[in-house]
């Protein structure tokens, strides 16, 4: 996927935090997670996966935000609702509630990022483009690798993937080397 520029986001209320914007991020790995507090891939994997990015990296170097993007029993999942389960989920980052601009379509940040549905995670580098999106349940060890790949970037290391391991040079009198 080619980088493009992150869209901004339409919130009408933040939990946890002051009101962020992907701009007001920068110089920061942003990981944006899209969720519904009635979604059980959420609850049971998206969710627990930004809180234990949140603990394993830098909150100077990477910025965890979620996204309740709401596009079904829109009853149920009121900013009121939601505000409990933050806090019975012991969920600390910050969270947005994406705008409805039509109760029967998606919410517009969703939109604006051609999500598909929930939990979706995205990717912003430190120049505010997006590097990497992705629906559904994504291993653990690939996003630490990608979030890993972008802090690299920015600090002028390089981080070299190679296909072929170097063999070593081993004789019987002297082991190898």
């Amino acid at each position: 996927m080619p980088p493009y520029p992150a869209p901004e986001w339409a919130v009408t209320q933040w939990f946890n935090s002051a009101p962020l914007s992907p701009d007001s991020l920068r110089g920061r790995i942003i990981v944006l997670g899209a969720f519904q507090m009635l979604c059980p891939g959420c609850v049971a994997h998206g969710l627990p996966q930004l809180q234990r990015v949140e603990q394993t990296f830098s909150r100077e170097e990477v910025a965890v935000v979620g996204l309740h993007t709401v596009f079904e029993h829109h009853a149920a999942m009121t900013p009121v609702a939601l505000e409990a389960f933050l806090h019975e989920y012991r969920i600390g980052f910050p969270v947005g509630v994406d705008t409805h601009t039509d109760p029967a379509g998606p919410p517009v940040t969703m939109q604006r990022y051609k999500l598909r549905g929930t939990p979706s995670l995205i990717l912003i580098d430190r120049l505010g483009q997006v590097r990497h999106d992705a629906f559904g349940q994504e291993p653990d060890l690939a996003l630490g690798a990608r979030i890993a790949m972008l802090l690299a970037e920015g600090s002028g290391a390089e981080v070299a993937v190679s296909d072929q391991q170097e063999q070593p040079n081993c004789t019987i009198e002297g082991g190898c080397n």
